[in-house]
């Protein structure tokens, strides 16, 4: 999916919402433990009553890979059922030397066929370029994270007196573009993001943390939204959470909803 694409599927859909898809089999409503495959079962169900209102998916591979073989195949089963006109991001935070991400980048985006991978940075460019070389596919680079020790490297200052996090938008944009990459900047920066926003003006931003974790909507979008939206807002527990017993997903649509109708007031300011 190209950039303009997703433009436009944000303008048509009025929303800007990810939803995040990280089933653990513990919190699944009980009834679902009878399927041949609970994950996929409870993902399945979470699409269908989600996917007319959301831009993007994006599954975490850690509470895939943890189960194994099988988890793998409830991944597979489970961006295989993503429609193909919403955006399909894997949260594999890879990066590694240049060979490896090449294997990396063909398993995630050419055999498995998402859209987008998140990217650790810290190797330098050529764990970053092998994700770059796919048609309409994108790297989303981790910038500045929202979790307890992101402040133990990403706002160390270097020898140019910058943050870390800053130099990291400032290099990584050399090695792509706006049309092939995004950043990874949490909602409980939000304050952080007119800073951000400054320094990559075109790019979007993946937002993670809004709902559960405690970020703002409506402090993201004032500080990080541009003239053509560029926010991803990601929900995960928020939305594929909110109900436990067999109505759970449309618990979980219900929420997603409340999120959109917020962004409908935001998107008229960007859209008219």
């Amino acid at each position: 999916m190209n950039k303009q694409d997703l433009i436009n599927s944000i303008q048509q859909k009025q929303s800007f919402l990810c939803v995040g898809l990280d089933p653990e089999l513990e919190k699944l409503p009980p009834h679902l433990l009878q399927e041949k495959d609970p994950i996929f079962s409870f993902n399945q169900q979470i699409i269908d009553a989600t996917h007319d209102i959301c831009v993007a998916y994006k599954p975490n591979s850690a509470f895939y890979e943890s189960y194994g073989l099988a988890g793998w195949q409830s991944l597979e089963a489970t961006k295989n059922y993503i429609p193909n006109e919403v955006f399909s991001i894997i949260d594999a935070k890879r990066g590694d030397i240049g060979n490896t991400s090449k294997m990396y980048a063909k398993a995630f985006l050419e055999k498995m066929e998402f859209d987008a991978i998140t990217i650790a940075p810290y190797m330098g460019k050529d764990s970053v370029s092998p994700f770059l070389e796919f048609k309409d596919k994108w790297a989303i680079v981790l910038a500045l994270t929202s979790n307890e020790g992101s402040a133990d490297f990403q706002k160390t200052l270097s020898v140019d007196g910058k943050q870390l996090y800053e130099d990291v938008l400032l290099k990584t944009q050399a090695w792509g573009s706006d049309e092939n990459m995004m950043y990874v900047v949490g909602a409980t920066r939000a304050a952080d993001l007119s800073a951000v926003r400054k320094l990559i003006p075109h790019h979007f931003i993946l937002v993670p943390g809004v709902g559960a974790q405690g970020g703002s909507l409506e402090e993201v979008c004032k500080y990080g939204m541009n003239s053509s939206v560029g926010l991803l807002i990601n929900s995960s527990r928020g939305i594929i959470y909110a109900g436990k017993e067999k109505d759970f997903a449309q618990q979980a649509r219900k929420e997603a909803l409340k999120l959109q109708e917020e962004m409908k007031v935001h998107l008229e300011k960007v859209f008219g």
